[in-house]
């Protein structure tokens, strides 16, 4: 039985798609059978693993307000064992549909519950927002992994953020953790990076994974050729970053028996 893992954040521009996209490589070239479930409106993760929105006739959409099969729209990557479960534009409204709905907070479970016996990880892109959707991506996972950017107000909203987790956690599913803390955005030039990274270790200790994304230019570069940063250059090192964190989570889960210091890729 899969993993399924929420990479959370209200807070929009901190790194919660690019750490799903590869993330979600990552792990698949580890040889995990990985699921990434874009729960953005956006799609940015669905056109970052290169599929042409325009193209997308039947996404998470349908799954959540339709009752469509998962399993029939699931788009295999071009790397072995990722797949993907496409969004669309009209996520949007799927906040209103489901409003009347009964039980609306289990409806992204029920769906992942049919497909993720397929698959070690099922990661979930969600928006930046703290809506029923975001709510229904907490619900359906084991852990959420939350993206901290190392920049001035990064950690405004992170109490609000927290405290919604523990609704969750008291409300609707008990059984949720944090996975980790993921700093992102870190530029060592940059005292103001150092200062965050120092204030995120210092309030949240050992929930802070050790591996730190770092600013990368093909990191950027990568989406817009709909490539993991994996595929479009393996040695970048936001390749490297991501790489360390799937071995991380691998480690943190039991998954692989390794040394600290072969955790680390010099």
């Amino acid at each position: 039985m899969g993993k399924v893992i929420s990479i959370a954040n209200q807070k929009g521009g901190v790194g919660k798609t690019t750490t799903a996209i590869n993330l979600g490589a990552s792990l698949a070239v580890l040889e995990k059978r990985t699921l990434i479930v874009d729960a953005d409106p956006q799609a940015n993760a669905t056109s970052g693993c290169g599929f042409d929105l325009k193209k997308i006739n039947t996404s998470i959409y349908e799954c959540l307000v339709d009752d469509a099969d998962p399993r029939r729209i699931i788009l295999n990557t071009e790397i072995e064992n990722l797949d993907l479960i496409p969004s669309h534009i009209d996520l949007v409204g799927a906040e209103i549909e489901l409003l009347n709905i009964p039980d609306r907070e289990f409806r992204l479970k029920t769906i992942i519950d049919k497909v993720k016996d397929d698959y070690d990880y099922v990661l979930i892109d969600c928006s930046p927002s703290l809506g029923l959707i975001t709510v229904n991506a907490l619900t359906a996972a084991d852990s959420v992994i939350l993206p901290v950017q190392c920049e001035y107000f990064a950690l405004e909203g992170l109490g609000k953020l927290l405290n919604t987790v523990k609704i969750i956690q008291s409300r609707l599913n008990t059984s949720l953790e944090i996975e980790g803390f993921l700093l992102t955005m870190y530029d060592a030039r940059l005292r103001l990076s150092n200062q965050v990274v120092e204030e995120v270790r210092k309030h949240f200790q050992n929930m802070v994974f050790e591996t730190i994304i770092q600013r990368n230019i093909k990191l950027s570069e990568a989406p817009s050729f709909g490539k993991p940063v994996i595929v479009y250059d393996a040695e970048a090192k936001g390749s490297v970053n991501y790489l360390n964190l799937a071995r991380e989570i691998l480690q943190n889960n039991d998954e692989t028996k390794i040394s600290n210091k072969a955790k680390i890729i010099e």
